[in-house]
């Protein structure tokens, strides 16, 4: 193979985030700020720690797009009722037919970038690509477990 898998796996995920950028252009909402509505989608309730590690933003970036995307209507804070510093962040209905349209846009684009597979190649590639995020995750964690003690 004459390019590294990382490298592969990184230009592929870069290529599929352009394309779809260009596809949800039209809707007025940033990439980072579809990457954030796609993870509450998923994980409502997470708090704005976890949602900025996973976005992979500071926490001030992250706090003026909750900010955009809450005096927009698509979210809301609301208050962790096991810690009063911290905000937990929901959806609100506005933002579900931007979710439906992501998510259409997103399941065409993997239909084209999978083009040419056959079935059983599609779920080889993502039960490999999903064994390999999960040991870098298992290793990500067991790293912040070796940094606390």
């Amino acid at each position: 193979m004459s390019e590294a898998i990382g490298f592969l796996i990184h230009d592929t995920a870069r290529l599929f985030r352009r394309e779809l950028n260009e596809r949800m252009r039209h809707s007025g909402v940033t990439a980072l700020q579809w990457r954030l509505l796609a993870y509450l989608a998923r994980n409502e309730g997470t708090n704005q720690v976890k949602l900025a590690e996973f976005l992979e933003v500071e926490p001030i970036t992250l706090s003026r797009m909750i900010d955009r995307l809450a005096d927009a209507g698509m979210l809301s804070r609301r208050r962790d009722p096991d810690d009063r510093r911290a905000w937990r962040l929901y959806l609100e209905e506005q933002s579900l037919p931007l979710i439906v349209e992501l998510r259409a846009a997103s399941a065409k684009l993997t239909e084209a970038a999978q083009e040419g597979l056959t079935t059983e190649e599609r779920e080889q590639l993502a039960s490999l690509v999903e064994r390999m995020r999960q040991n870098l995750s298992r290793k990500a964690c067991d790293a912040t477990q070796e940094q606390a003690a």
